[in-house]
């Protein structure tokens, strides 16, 4: 069966500097998801969000926008908003798990509010032609809250949903309900993507096994800490290639170099750094020494010499 990989967004983490990198040194994802596009309120896009979606930096790649809303108003704006820019698609975040959105009503604190999501999308789609597409969880507090929205869902033209197979409440903890997202394929006509936990090629197999009908496939965390999966799954293929840590080292320094002129001090570049090597080190023979000798590199020079010694030993 032909299939389509994706990479899931993560904020902080999956914007297009990364996207860049990981479909120059890699490859392997036909789409990338940016990472949400938040308001609070204003009806403002922040320069980051901007930054982001220019056309001119997501040359050659496949981008979607999305957006975290619970307000008809701010989704219609950054509708018109990205349609300026030359998106067609705009993906809504419906799963979000992180408490600072979920108490506001937004992402998976979203998906038992059945009225709110059925008065967002009416608006939105007698006020625009955007093409809309949804990534949700299987619910907050329990797996069967997905089950009251996709019924809602079918009245509209939604392209596709995106299920990471796991409840808000769970955040990453535990592990992927499969039974609950076989509840999703049995019980709509929506086209469904799957999410979570594909983290190897025998994983990505095994849950490709379990759902035979499915053809969408998103990579989130996995493709952080292994950017090399995408490809790999592609070429069906458990190794990985003979210049593993060159190709490792030139993405790292890709993505280094990008933050370092980005970012405003040593401080900010060591932090972003520090995050993705907690990814980063899962691809190591001993992951906890390679992340234990990141975090104690507090300043760059000692960061720099931490990462050289680090692709040395392989």
């Amino acid at each position: 069966m032909n299939y389509t990989l994706l990479s899931s967004p993560l904020q902080g983490f999956t914007d297009f500097r990364f996207r860049n990198a990981q479909n120059k040194y890699f490859g392997g994802i036909d789409t990338f998801y940016s990472p949400y596009i938040r308001l609070n309120g204003k009806l403002v896009i922040k320069s980051s969000y901007q930054r982001d979606l220019l056309p001119e930096n997501n040359t050659g790649l496949e981008v979607i926008p999305q957006v975290i809303t619970n307000d008809a108003d701010e989704f219609l704006f950054v509708s018109k908003y990205v349609q300026e820019l030359g998106y067609k698609e705009l993906n809504w975040n419906l799963g979000c798990p992180y408490p600072m959105v979920t108490k506001s009503g937004m992402g998976s604190g979203l998906i038992c509010q059945t009225q709110k999501i059925d008065d967002i999308l009416k608006r939105v789609h007698s006020e625009s032609d955007i093409l809309v597409s949804m990534k949700m969880r299987l619910g907050y507090d329990n797996a069967d809250e997905i089950l009251n929205v996709l019924p809602l869902l079918e009245q509209y033209p939604i392209k596709n949903v995106a299920i990471h197979a796991r409840i808000g409440k769970q955040l990453y903890n535990g592990g992927v309900n499969l039974d609950g997202f076989q509840q999703c394929v049995d019980n709509t006509k929506l086209k469904l993507y799957y999410n979570g936990d594909i983290t190897s090629v025998s994983q990505f197999h095994k849950i490709q096994e379990r759902f035979p009908t499915i053809d969408h496939w998103m990579i989130g965390r996995g493709l952080i800490a292994d950017p090399f999966l995408p490809g790999m799954i592609k070429n069906n293929s458990s190794e990985y290639p003979s210049n593993k840590m060159e190709l490792f080292s030139d993405f790292h320094d890709t993505l280094y170099a990008g933050y370092s002129e980005s970012l405003s001090g040593a401080t900010h570049i060591l932090l972003k750094m520090h995050h993705l090597w907690e990814y980063f080190s899962v691809i190591f023979s001993n992951p906890h020494k390679v992340h234990k000798k990141i975090k104690k590199a507090k300043s760059i020079r000692n960061y720099e010499q931490a990462v050289r010694e680090i692709i040395k030993e392989g």
